[in-house]
């Protein structure tokens, strides 16, 4: 059975491969090995669970989980029933996570156990949440395996509307308050399916992709399509280089998604020489463009399958570098390729314009204007957001600037909110200084990112103290800070204090100056 990149009903995908290929695998996860028919039955079952529980087709499922043997059944069975998957990200905190069961209000919460005590009294007062089923032993909550094990797994009779909504994914605003970005069934679809539009030969039953990040993010992207075509999802909890590679050999691992910092732990692994990692066909990595030290290394190691996707949570994919494009050794208009994010996906369109939104011709910088099938339908519930992000004939505007060459290779420039992506992780600066200024021995605070090794990029700010504070605060301890209120992924990492901040003047931070300070 091979797919083709047509965006498909996923109700039909799961009872397809039941029927077709049932007995193949469709998940391995460490000790776990799903089949086809498995999924299905398990898909089916955790419908019955959220309608046992009064969750209705359109509301929101909220999911604070990690990576496990559950994660494809949950993808799946929260998508059959209709209900609205709202993925939480387990390197948030508790705050955070209730912002946004509020901002969506979710009516069901499926959490692992660990991550329950700290949002545990938040669940208590929250006026939408009305299940919540625990991943584990959670004493007084209910157990999801105990509500799955009496379950029926009748099949489920549903007509999933394919503009209907299917996920809220999150992204943080300039304030740095979270926003909610709504797919429908159809946009979702189209999201993997263009993603992998023209890759050679196309998928089947006989591809296996590696999970090698949180499938909350952009790991989850190639799911779908693998499935289709009944192939094989194969589920890292956690990203370790070591086991990346011994999977890849032993699983026969066709594709997988990266970062950067990932592609470079891997080509610097002690023991990747020795391993057989002739089975990958596609390395799709984004969030940056890759070091060109970095792709020498990886083109050596397992040649030359490595594919860029550009895009945001509003519009994915809008942009790819084929693997004909990872050219080292080439003119230096090939060479330059590599700086860029690529052309323009098959069914997608880029444009740079003015702050009047008239189109600029190539080499002009202005901001990257995008349609893709893949497009938002809204920011949740705030037209006025929705109307300031698409245009009237249906474009994104990204708030990211670049230009176009000649030859239609898009070039980032820069991103109009100063957002930082570290290890490909999204940060925003407005976050971080809120965190800052609310220590009482800082008065003011501006953060920017400033090239790292590993990550890419890294939060460093200037710090004004106050001089009301009897104690001078430390580096050590607003790194610390930091990390309390926003978690290890967002915290600051370096630190300079100064007597002011460099302003324009109408009082505006120069957030320029402040990254030419930490970089020289």
């Amino acid at each position: 059975m091979t797919g083709g990149a047509r965006p498909v009903n996923p109700a039909e995908v799961l009872r397809r491969n039941a029927e077709e290929c049932g007995d193949d695998v469709a998940l391995i996860c460490g000790d776990t090995r799903q089949t086809h028919r498995e999924l299905h039955e398990r898909a089916r079952k955790l419908v019955h669970v959220l309608r046992r529980a009064g969750i209705e087709q359109g509301e929101r499922v909220a999911l604070l989980v990690d990576n496990g043997p559950a994660s494809l059944e949950l993808l799946a069975g929260v998508t059959l029933g209709g209900f609205v998957r709202c993925p939480l990200y387990t390197h948030d905190l508790a705050e955070r996570h209730r912002y946004l069961l509020d901002l969506t209000e979710s009516a069901a919460l499926i959490i692992e156990a660990k991550y329950y005590p700290a949002l545990e009294p938040a669940l208590r007062e929250s006026a939408t949440v009305r299940t919540v089923i625990v991943m584990g032993e959670q004493p007084g909550v209910p157990g999801y395996e105990r509500l799955m094990t009496e379950a029926p797994a009748d099949p489920v009779e549903i007509d999933l509307d394919p503009e209907a909504p299917y996920q809220i994914r999150f992204s943080a605003g300039t304030t740095g308050f979270p926003k909610g970005i709504l797919h429908s069934l159809r946009g979702w679809m189209a999201v993997g399916a263009e993603t992998l539009a023209g890759i050679e030969p196309a998928l089947n039953h006989e591809d296996r992709y590696l999970a090698a990040g949180p499938l909350s993010h952009a790991a989850g992207v190639p799911v779908w399509p693998v499935l289709t075509a009944g192939g094989a999802i194969v589920v890292m909890p956690s990203f370790d280089v070591g086991e990346f590679v011994e999977l890849v050999e032993r699983e026969r691992v066709t594709l997988s998604v990266l970062v950067a910092t990932m592609v470079q732990m891997i080509t610097r692994h002690p023991d990747v020489g020795s391993r057989d990692l002739s089975s990958l066909r596609l390395v799709l990595y984004g969030a940056s463009p890759i070091p060109e030290s970095v792709l020498v290394d990886a083109l050596e190691l397992w040649g030359n399958i490595m594919h860029q996707s550009y895009g945001q949570s509003e519009a994915i994919p809008v942009a790819a570098l084929l693997p004909e494009h990872h050219i080292v050794d080439g003119t230096p208009a090939q060479r330059r390729w590599l700086r860029s994010a690529g052309r323009a996906t098959p069914s997608s369109g880029i444009r740079i314009v003015d702050d009047a939104d008239r189109e600029l011709p190539a080499g002009e910088i202005g901001e990257i204007t995008v349609h893709s099938p893949g497009r938002m339908v809204e920011i949740w519930r705030d037209p006025e957001a929705t109307a300031a992000r698409i245009t009237p004939d249906g474009w994104v505007r990204t708030r990211d600037m670049g230009w176009l060459d000649e030859d239609g290779f898009l070039y980032l420039a820069d991103r109009k909110e100063d957002m930082i992506i570290s290890g490909g992780f999204n940060i925003w600066p407005a976050e971080l200084e809120n965190a800052l200024t609310a220590h009482p021995g800082v008065r003011e605070a501006a953060v920017v990112g400033i090239p790292h090794p590993k990550w890419g990029e890294t939060p460093y700010a200037e710090i004004v103290r106050d001089e009301r504070h009897d104690d001078e605060v430390s580096e050590a301890e607003l790194i610390d800070w930091t990390r309390q209120r926003l978690g290890s992924v967002k915290k600051v990492t370096s630190v300079r204090f100064v007597d002011e901040l460099p302003r324009t003047p109408v009082g505006k931070v120069l957030r320029r100056v402040v990254r030419e300070r930490a970089t020289t």
